[in-house]
């Protein structure tokens, strides 16, 4: 019997949720004493290059308004594209795992697609879209889109074998064999790509921003770095990994709520 007034052990989930803030901001709050120490302390860095986090804070405090336009406008350039790489993604990725024909013919194309450097479509872009959200939209789907590609074809075609013998055993027909079985056991495969493909979606929005942009943060971080003020460009480079983490974030609780079975299933380090 536990003794009077004893404190009652805290209860996993508490330890977990403490644990999940608690490791994050110590990580940051590391980071920050780096940086601080390699531009202040002992100062191995140019301010031109990588100024102290009090003046990029200072900058932010300057132009609050205006930086936090910016990151509204590439979140969404860089979630409107990223919905748009999924839907694009899962079906070319679909037709792939369907057809062994289709396979063949376009992978290779879809491989070359994929290698070329983005950035050196940007000028082509901006000459056939124009300026504006179209060129960057299509720049982040040129990025984003192939790991949600290779990771639905290589989820649909991994079927595990006990799985598929149930379904031929009980006579399921296709669609019932694809909706039951092959799907579900495809997406931990898609989650996967997915979690690849949103830093790719920041950055291909960052990239369009740089050739065709009219405003956001890769368009400050242009115009801001053009004038010499590094410490209001880094503002904006910050908000941007902000911006990264907090989506990949949401990214990875929508995959908790949609595949509450993984972490049963699955072993815990």
């Amino acid at each position: 019997m536990a003794e009077a007034g004893a404190t009652p052990p805290a209860a996993p989930g508490g330890r977990a949720a403490v644990a999940a803030v608690g490791w994050p901001a110590l990580g940051l709050a590391v980071a920050v004493g780096g940086w601080w120490m390699i531009t202040s302390a002992f100062p191995l860095v140019h301010p031109a290059v990588l100024p102290p986090p009090s003046e990029v804070l200072a900058a932010f405090r300057a132009k609050p308004a205006e930086l936090l336009g910016g990151l509204a406008t590439t979140t969404l350039e860089t979630v409107a594209g990223f919905l748009i790489s999924v839907a694009a993604g899962v079906l070319i990725g679909l037709l792939l795992a369907a057809s062994r024909a289709a396979e063949r013919m376009f992978s290779p194309l879809l491989v070359a697609i994929n290698a070329v450097p983005k950035i050196a479509l940007g000028p082509l872009l901006v000459v056939s879209l124009g300026w504006g959200q179209r060129p960057i939209l299509t720049m982040v789907v040129l990025l984003s889109f192939f790991p949600i590609v290779l990771s639905t074809a290589t989820g649909l075609t991994t079927t595990p074998a006990e799985l598929a013998e149930l379904a031929r055993s009980l006579d399921a027909s296709r669609w019932q064999t694809f909706r039951k079985v092959r799907l579900p056991a495809a997406l931990s495969h898609i989650f996967v790509g997915l979690k690849v493909a949103m830093p790719l979606a920041a950055i291909g929005a960052v990239i369009g921003e740089f050739q065709a942009g009219e405003g956001g943060l890769g368009y400050q971080i242009v115009q801001y770095s053009g004038i010499a003020d590094s410490a209001t460009a880094w503002a904006a480079i910050v908000l941007l990994g902000a911006m990264s983490v907090a989506l990949y974030s949401a990214l990875l609780l929508v995959e908790r709520l949609a595949l509450p079975w993984v972490r049963e299933t699955t072993s815990e380090r």
